[in-house]
């Protein structure tokens, strides 16, 4: 059982104070959440309690005896498991291997008895995965539940969750909450991070805010509202409605006809300019196959794809890239959307690093780099900025800013946008919702694609249902929802 104190926590990245003077106490029992925008220093504190970073001042304390939590390892056997926004598996090895990896073991393995009592965990907490499966062969939402297999079967006593429940679906979280209230009951502690307030409401027993890098009030979850909560973590805030003008473009901007690629199948659907079509459905039902084959990643086994009037069905992606006003935000922006060890204004050049007037004669311009980074920061709100940094020390909503800053800048035609606002606070939220909606204005095509339900109907004028592979329906996003579930789940209304 953990009992967790921290006593003046301090962390700085070069001028930057991601954690300052933070003292905290996470009790027994209890589902505890921590709040606050993006580089509010939510994430630079929970990497200290899981190892990943060295506090530069202050004490941790677990059950009243100071610790040292210096390594993933030693965090683990203190019995804290983290499962982070990021995941840390590798997608060469099997789920079972990724699960075992690490764990301790005199001179054999023990497969055998290892798989049975990881396959207990999975059916006692219904995650249906398969332990054969190679990572980088399954979905987002498929490697969170391999994230919290590793940490239950390591016997954490103390669990850190980094936005849980972003690739699940409503029935999903559901049993996910009672899976985590069940963890509780048996004395267990958590550490729940989200930008769902309605989520923390709902789960939390305790809530702390932090506000760049300071706890501004810890407090029992008594007649909270998201609203007041809102109004604690980023001050007075007025909630934008979003409103959807209706518009009477009629150019079919993208058209795919009876595509048939791995775990998707015959396929058919078009998207006029000033339209957003909506995709809806558990992680993993083809959505990312879906993306690439039209990015052209992959190809496809028949069908066709159209850009206006142009055939790309066997376009590379440079070309697509190069010749196509296509903005693309992709669902996992550290390994795909952006380069971690480069500077802001390099990632935000990454698709026009060869042309004027970023590159004169071979040579990068740093000045025209420089504006258009300052530029980017000060319309989205990117924060926790210092001279030279990388973005892979930025936290991830405000990486997903440089990702949307990049690929709306010059105001493509077609937006493919998946998972566009997964990690962002409310403010950031509806700042990318709201010029996603004035690129639909400008006659942008959007092909927008969320698991967060209520996110994608809200956005969409159509909204297409995904079940294995398949479009179940291309329905109105203000379907009931019962309806909207079934499809969900491969069953057809009556």
């Amino acid at each position: 059982m953990v009992e967790l104190r921290l006593k003046n926590i301090t962390k700085k990245f070069g001028s930057l104070t991601a954690n300052d003077n933070i003292s905290l106490t996470i009790n027994q029992g209890t589902i505890h959440a921590i709040l606050g925008e993006n580089g509010a220093g939510k994430t630079t504190l929970m990497n200290i309690l899981s190892g990943l970073y060295d506090p530069d001042r202050g004490e941790i304390y677990i059950n009243n005896k100071l610790v040292h939590i210096n390594s993933s390892k030693s965090a683990i056997d203190l019995g804290i498991g983290m499962i982070h926004q990021h995941f840390m598996l590798v997608p060469q090895l099997s789920v079972l291997e990724n699960i075992i990896l690490g764990t301790k073991g005199k001179y054999t393995l023990k497969l055998k008895q290892k798989r049975l009592e990881i396959q207990q965990l999975i059916d006692d907490y219904k995650l249906e995965i398969d332990l054969d499966a190679k990572v980088e062969n399954i979905s987002v939402g498929m490697q969170q539940r391999v994230e919290i297999l590793k940490v239950l079967y390591r016997g954490a006593k103390l669990l850190i969750l980094d936005e849980p429940t972003a690739v699940l679906t409503p029935g999903e979280i559901e049993n996910f909450f009672n899976i985590l209230r069940q963890f509780v009951n048996q004395g267990n502690t958590i550490i729940f991070i989200s930008h769902k307030l309605e989520e923390v409401i709902k789960l939390c027993d305790v809530v702390t805010i932090l506000r760049r890098g300071k706890v501004i009030n810890t407090f029992e979850n008594k007649n909270l509202s998201p609203q007041k909560l809102a109004t604690m973590m980023i001050g007075e805030h007025t909630k934008t409605n979003l409103t959807k003008p209706r518009l009477s473009y009629t150019e079919t901007i993208l058209k795919v006809d009876n595509l048939l690629v791995k775990n998707i199948h015959n396929i058919s659907f078009e998207i006029k300019a000033g339209e957003i079509l909506g995709i809806a459905g558990v992680d993993g039902n083809g959505q990312q196959e879906l993306v690439s084959v039209i990015m052209g990643f992959i190809k496809p086994k028949k069908g066709k794809i159209k850009y206006k009037d142009i055939d790309i069905t066997n376009w590379t992606t440079e070309d697509i890239i190069k010749q196509l006003s296509i903005g693309y935000i992709p669902e996992d922006r550290k390994t795909i959307g952006l380069v971690s060890s480069l500077s802001i204004g390099n990632n935000l050049i990454l698709k026009q690093y060869y042309t004027y007037p970023f590159n004169q004669w071979g040579i990068l311009q740093k000045k025209a780099i420089q504006t258009v980074e300052n530029k980017a920061i000060t319309n989205f709100d990117i924060r926790g900025v210092e001279p030279n940094i990388t973005v892979g020390k930025l936290s991830g909503g405000n990486q997903q800013k440089i990702i949307l800053a990049r690929e709306l800048a010059n105001h493509p035609q077609l937006i493919i946008a998946m998972q566009p606002t997964r990690g962002l606070d409310i403010a950031a939220t509806e700042y990318i919702q709201q010029q996603l909606l004035k690129a639909r204005e400008n006659g942008a095509a959007i092909l927008y694609i969320s698991t967060e339900l209520e996110e994608v109907r809200k956005m969409s004028d159509r909204l297409a249902i995904i079940y294995r592979g398949k479009f179940m329906d291309i329905i109105n996003p203000n379907t009931d929802l019962e309806k909207i579930g079934l499809l969900m789940m491969g069953m057809t209304p009556e």
